[in-house]
């Protein structure tokens, strides 16, 4: 079997004498997808940017390729395409000029960015501003310069969050071709239909751990046809946060 792509061991997160998260394992392979889930402030965020090498763990360790961040900031972070939970985009720039400067960082060419604004759907719209953009249009955006580089892990924060049923379906369609390209996926969300429907793997996160884990097929065969579902309510109580059509 292939190595994994991304390797967390023992990963955890202190901010002054509060624990955000305590020892966190993970690993994840080329073309699987893995989902993280759980109430508001369990941590997901702050996981997604400790891999992502944008806040630096208090213990453990992130390996991406076999390369820890300290160790090659660069070939690390060439390997990385990251999805914010939201964005300041430039004001008066064009959905093509923003992928255009992204593309210029990642050293990619035009075709790309053409290619790429073409698969989320914005090539009819890629002169127009980005500040015209709705709230999915710019999770679009934000979609395209993550995979723009083809990157080996492609990393999402709350990716859905607030859109419509459209975006809803999209999003599912890119996953499954991101997968098929042999993109290792990681995304967090609150919208359990979209991990049941996208991720080969869920995790639920609660008090500073993991609290349960495995493939959805398995979370299904032991909960039920509501296991997602299922799942939250037990751990967080009441009924799951959200839900959306998928295909």
């Amino acid at each position: 079997m292939d190595k994994p792509v991304l390797v967390v061991k023992g990963v955890g997160k202190d901010i002054g004498k509060k624990t955000i998260l305590g020892s966190i394992d993970l690993q994840l392979r080329s073309g699987q997808s893995l989902a993280l889930c759980g109430g508001n402030g369990v941590g997901k965020s702050t996981l997604l940017r400790m891999i992502a090498g944008i806040t630096r763990p208090t213990r453990g360790s992130i390996a991406l390729g076999g390369i820890q961040w300290a160790d090659n900031r660069r070939r690390y972070a060439d390997q990385l395409g990251y999805m914010p939970d939201d964005y300041l985009f430039g004001q008066g720039l064009s959905a093509e000029e923003t992928l255009s400067f992204w593309a210029s960082l990642r050293k990619v060419s035009q075709a790309r960015v053409s290619e790429t604004l073409e698969l989320v759907g914005l090539s009819e719209v890629r002169r127009n501003p980005v500040t015209s953009f709705s709230k999915g249009m710019r999770q679009r955006l934000l979609f395209a310069q993550a995979l723009l580089a083809k990157p080996a892990l492609l990393l999402m924060d709350e990716p859905t969050n607030g859109l419509d049923p459209y975006w809803m379906d999209s999003f599912a369609e890119l996953v499954r071709f991101a997968k098929g390209e042999g993109h290792a996926v990681l995304f967090s969300t609150h919208q359990l239909q979209i991990a049941e429907a996208t991720a080969d793997h869920v995790v639920f996160l609660k008090d500073g751990g993991i609290a349960e884990q495995g493939t959805t097929a398995s979370i299904l065969e032991r909960y039920g046809p509501y296991g997602l579902q299922t799942v939250f309510s037990r751990l967080f109580g009441g009924s799951q946060p959200g839900q959306a059509r998928v295909p």
